[in-house]
């Protein structure tokens, strides 16, 4: 990579705009056919609640979240709970939190840009701006980091909008029952759950998250589990994470006064 690459212009001109979208393009291809699927499962279900085509253009374009608005359709259809709404959300979407921290630095100097680079984050966003590399020939070009990053997340929210409006487009034209499609949520969260419990060795945080739910519905029963279980996977998981990261500074303390005592 060249230090071009890597310097972000105080004035971009439209050749260094339009080379950084070219960029940009071929590394959201992925994206691009990974969210048609799931994009069309949503507008699918948001059309088999009721809801208008451009209300689900809206919600695709406000929220741009993935699974949490799969989740907001449940929440629009019930009594209005706005603790549970950000509960719902904070649960669900926690990770980006991370993300955010992991990408200060990359997001730095980027100007304005930097406001919608935020809101777009994802867990795909995430992994392709956290990993760009600008080609010398693209640097020569004009492409600029700061405009690659605007463009990749620019795509990935138009390949989420689209999709979503062609599934609630569809949906309406379909000549069979589109009822129990609401089931796909399930099934995401099923294969997500699976995926990570395939992924890691370690597997206490599915266990807890599995055994606090099951306490809270026998507890609460299943119109009242969901608040109850959230505060408690909350509450256990900031008990562990505190723990961890004091048993991590009293190993590292340890091993500094280890090296001074040596020294």
């Amino acid at each position: 990579m060249t230090e071009k690459s890597d310097h972000i212009p105080r004035h971009d001109t439209r050749t260094s705009i339009l080379s950084s979208a070219r960029a940009a393009f071929p590394l959201t291809l992925p994206i691009a056919f990974a969210w048609f699927f799931l994009g069309l499962s949503y507008g699918l279900l948001m059309e088999s609640k009721g809801f208008p085509h451009w209300y689900t253009a809206l919600m695709a374009t406000v929220i741009f979240a993935g699974s949490l608005e799969f989740v907001t359709v449940d929440l629009l259809l019930s009594v209005f709970n706005p603790l549970l709404a950000f509960l719902m959300a904070l649960m669900v979407n926690a990770r980006f939190l991370f993300y955010g921290l992991a990408m200060l630095t990359k997001y730095r100097g980027t100007g304005p840009k930097k406001w919608y680079l935020i809101f777009g984050l994802t867990d795909e966003t995430f992994a392709v701006n956290s990993s760009l590399e600008i080609s010398e020939r693209d640097a020569a070009r004009g492409a600029s980091r700061g405009w690659v990053y605007f463009f990749v997340t620019f795509f990935s929210h138009g390949y989420w909008v689209l999709s979503s409006l062609f599934g609630s487009l569809i949906g309406a034209s379909l000549p069979f029952s589109t009822r129990g499609i609401d089931f796909v949520l399930t099934a995401m969260f099923v294969t997500i759950f699976l995926d990570e419990w395939l992924k890691t060795r370690r597997h206490s945080s599915a266990a807890i998250g599995v055994l606090v739910s099951l306490g809270c519905l026998l507890v609460f029963g299943p119109n009242a589990f969901l608040i109850p279980t959230m505060l408690g996977m909350l509450a256990i998981f900031s008990v562990l994470y505190w723990r961890r990261s004091a048993s991590s500074a009293s190993s590292a303390n340890s091993s500094s006064s280890s090296k001074d005592l040596l020294s």
